[in-house]
């Protein structure tokens, strides 16, 4: 019972094509008294954008209908609808497309729509209503701008077709931009519609596989002012300096609003095609928000002829107000509803910047062709008559479409009945002259290899508050080589600690989820960011340890040497003759092996080095402590061979202590035989001790080995000391057997201790351990059995007589 709303601008033709574009932004809405039919809504402030958008449409139309090769004998006819940016306004024009103007009481729905195609809306929520709307009549909808994901079900909108592509691609591409950017910390505020809710789940569910975290996702819609003060105060408490912007054109521009009211700015803005080319959003306190804002737009395309039609062509031919009221067939124009857009008349400066302008002239192209094919339309015979076009035949045509624009733009439709997504990476930036520029700094193009989709030039980027340095948006400061991370509890993967590697784990790149353990021969270096070759480590000669340890041994050797030559320049005095000669010089012979088989203990050790250093210290010594029990054995033997009738002297005589030593030297050179035969020393790595250090040592092969040469070395120091010590207070002047005795205790003393020392002493420390026992034990024995000797024969040769030695001579006690 209401009247039908009248459309904007129309034109009749032989065929008609309807569109809706919310040319006004306000709608006002009448009181409602129910004494009188609904008045029509008023519209107010021009949305200049979608104004062009009718302009392209009508310019598309009148070109089309000049052609002599496109539908050459046929007119196409328009119908514009203003929908007020209003989902009533919307509702209602789409239904006076589809009844038409003229409804008689008791007409119905039997004859065909009108309308062939319909061409809108500009926003996706409106697209949705007015495709639903259309969809069970099979009219096809052609978007320029509806970008929704949610469209592309086919199921849901068979007949719905776009020039625009999904925003599938424009929410991944988001994430990927702010990937390249190196920013992993962002906000997220989006329109409260099917645009902004479904594009802003693309994002983040991008945004999480490439790790980028979201501090928050905020949303609002245009008539919520409560919800808007929300996003704004969740905005200003935040941490991020990025916050991605997947808004509407008008929700964009509240925003803006609110941000530079409350004089927040500072932040990057990363936007979408609805609003990163408004040049409506720029103004003087605007610019404060959104300069160097960065986002992905529709390709920049010169229409040839547009920027002259809009302020001349249109107005002469188009609109309404230039023909009057008109005639009795048409709708009787009220221009005072016109005024607002005459203001526009004579203005053309945005032209350039519409970047939608060219969708909806393909979307008015791909109609025309699509009907070409229906009408059988040939360039010299001109189009088929009496033909009856249905709306479903259009929608199966222009599954079929596939032609060029003159720009030079490919047009065709996917099996989602959208086009292939090309952007341009654009950025704001101000001129000298205080104008501001959208300034192209990239690409992304579906139609590439997916290497080559994305291409970003950051040097030529303005960044927010005219910075020329980029942002850095993070949580957490990227965690440098020598650490890993490790999450915060309670909060996104992005924000973390950097813990340093522990010792022998390194990480060798930025971000390391975990340190890795070095191999078995290296370490961490300090940076813990390099496995490094473990420091070797071995008693050498080089260090100071192992010059001490060289000049004792040389020093003892010397010594001995010394000892050696005083006694040969003196072999025919009593001192040395007494208690077998022959043992002392064997006995300082071995004992100059003894000190010297201690430098095979130093240096690196080797295959030959760790089978000499313990067979030869094990024979040396044993020779050593053989020569030592056999001139015990003499003293003994001595002392009992003075009894009365005994002849115990002639079973001990020197060719049985010659027989003796060697004997006793044999079973042990028998036993190192044994060892190195079964399972001889070697060298090996110790790496339990240190984990930085590896000890380079001789392994003892078999410890059995090892234990029976120490063994046996012990079994004879002992036994020497039991009858060094029963011989100690036989008479004499110059008893031996107290100086043997003193020896094998101070012998017997240091292996004691050197058994729990050697087990328990880590690294080179086990090697030195064993060298001073050596040295120790060898210096007592020189010392204790020589040392007395070599005091009389040089300081008191007076007493170096059998007179003496005997003891028939009294003399002070030494």
């Amino acid at each position: 019972m209401g009247e039908p709303k009248h459309p904007l601008l129309f034109k009749d033709g032989d065929v008609t094509i309807g569109a809706l574009f919310p040319v006004h932004s306000i709608e006002t809405l009448s009181s409602f008294k129910f004494t009188q039919k609904p008045q029509f809504l008023s519209c107010s402030s021009v949305n200049l954008r979608d104004f062009r958008l009718a302009q392209i449409m009508i310019f598309a139309i009148e070109e089309i209908n000049r052609s002599e090769s496109l539908l050459p004998n046929v007119s196409i006819g328009y119908r514009i609808y203003d929908t007020c940016s209003s989902r009533m306004s919307s509702m209602s024009a789409t239904v006076g497309l589809m009844n038409g103007l003229e409804i008689e009481a008791g007409d119905t729905c039997s004859v065909q729509s009108p309308i062939h195609a319909i061409i809108g809306e500009t926003e996706s929520s409106a697209t949705v209503i007015l495709s639903r709307t259309t969809g069970p009549f099979k009219i096809p909808v052609i978007s320029h701008a509806a970008s929704c994901e949610c469209l592309s079900n086919r199921k849901d909108y068979p007949s719905f077709f776009r020039t625009i592509s999904s925003d599938y691609h424009q929410g991944r591409a988001l994430a990927y931009i702010v990937k390249h950017l190196g920013w992993s910390w962002v906000g997220a505020v989006n329109s409260d519609n099917d645009y902004g809710n479904n594009g802003m789940a693309i994002f983040l569910n991008t945004a999480q596989k490439e790790g980028i975290c979201v501090e928050y996702s905020v949303k609002f819609y245009r008539t919520e002012p409560e919800k808007l003060k929300k996003v704004v105060d969740t905005i200003k408490k935040g941490t991020v300096k990025v916050i991605v912007a997947f808004i509407s054109f008008l929700e964009m521009g509240l925003l803006t609003e609110q941000l530079s009211i409350q004089n927040i700015t500072g932040l990057q803005m990363v936007g979408v095609e609805a609003w990163i080319t408004s040049k409506s959003l720029i103004t003087p306190t605007t610019f404060r928000v959104l300069g160097g804002s960065l986002g992905f737009a529709m390709r920049k395309i010169n229409i040839e002829g547009f920027a002259d039609y809009v302020i001349k062509a249109f107005w002469d031919t188009a609109f309404p107000c230039s023909h009057g009221q008109g005639n009795d067939s048409q709708i009787k124009v009220n221009c005072s509803s016109y005024q607002d857009l005459l203001v526009l008349k004579n203005y053309n400066e945005d032209v350039p910047e519409h970047r939608f302008s060219s969708n909806a002239y393909k979307a008015v192209y791909a109609v025309a062709h699509s009907l070409h094919s229906l009408l059988k339309c040939k360039t010299q015979e001109g189009c088929e008559n009496g033909l009856k076009i249905q709306p479903q035949q259009v929608v199966e045509a222009l599954k079929k479409v596939n032609f060029t624009v003159k720009f030079g733009d490919h047009v065709w439709f996917d099996s989602s009945g959208a086009t292939v997504a090309q952007y341009e990476v654009v950025n704001w930036q101000q001129d000298f002259d205080g104008s501001v520029q959208f300034k192209p700094v990239g690409y992304y193009d579906a139609s590439l290899p997916p290497d080559q989709r994305f291409v970003v030039n950051t040097e030529n980027i303005l960044w927010a508050g005219g910075q020329l340095e980029k942002p850095r948006s993070v949580c957490s400061e990227s965690c440098p080589p020598g650490t890993r991370k490790a999450a915060q509890k309670g909060r996104p993967v992005c924000c973390y600690d950097c813990i340093p590697c522990a010792e022998g784990e390194i990480s060798n790149e930025t971000d390391s989820n975990n340190c890795r353990q070095c191999p078995g021969e290296y370490w961490s270096n300090a940076e813990k960011d390099t496995c490094v070759l473990k420091t070797l480590e071995f008693l050498s000669f080089t260090e100071v340890m192992g010059i001490v340890l060289v000049f004792f041994s040389l020093f003892g050797a010397g010594l001995t040497l010394l000892v050696a030559i005083v006694f040969y320049s003196k072999k025919d005095t009593p001192i040395v003759k007494a208690n077998n000669s022959e043992l002392s010089f064997l006995l300082l012979f071995s004992l100059t092996l003894c000190f010297l088989c201690s430098l095979t203990f130093i240096g690196r050790p080797t295959e030959w080095s760790c089978m000499l250093r313990h067979t030869v210290f094990g024979i040396t010594f044993v020779l050593c402590i053989s020569c030592v029990l056999g001139k015990t054995i003499v003293v003994l033997m001595a002392f009992k061979a003075t009894l009365p009738g005994s002849n115990i002297m002639k079973w001990f005589g020197p060719a049985q202590q010659r027989l003796s030593v060697l004997a006793f030297t044999l079973i042990q050179v028998l036993i190192c035989v044994l060892w190195l035969t079964i399972s001889p020393p070697f060298p090996s790595k110790n790496m339990k001790y240190y984990n930085e250090r590896i000890i380079l040592e001789c392994s003892l092969g078999s410890t059995i080995g090892f234990w029976a040469v120490l063994g046996y070395i012990g079994l004879l120091a002992v036994l020497c000391f039991i009858l060094s010590f029963l011989a100690r207070k036989l008479p004499d002047n110059f008893n031996e057997a107290k100086f043997i005795t003193f020896s094998m205790l101070i012998f017997c003393a240091v292996w004691i201790t050197f058994v729990p020392a050697y087990v328990s002493s880590p690294g080179k420390f086990t090697v030195a351990v064993e060298i001073f026992a050596i040295l120790a034990s060898s210096f007592g024995l020189i010392l204790c059995i020589f040392a007395p000797k070599c005091f009389i024969i040089v300081f008191r040769p007076g007493q170096n007589t059998k007179k003496h030695l005997l003891g028939k001579i009294p003399t002070k006690s030494l």
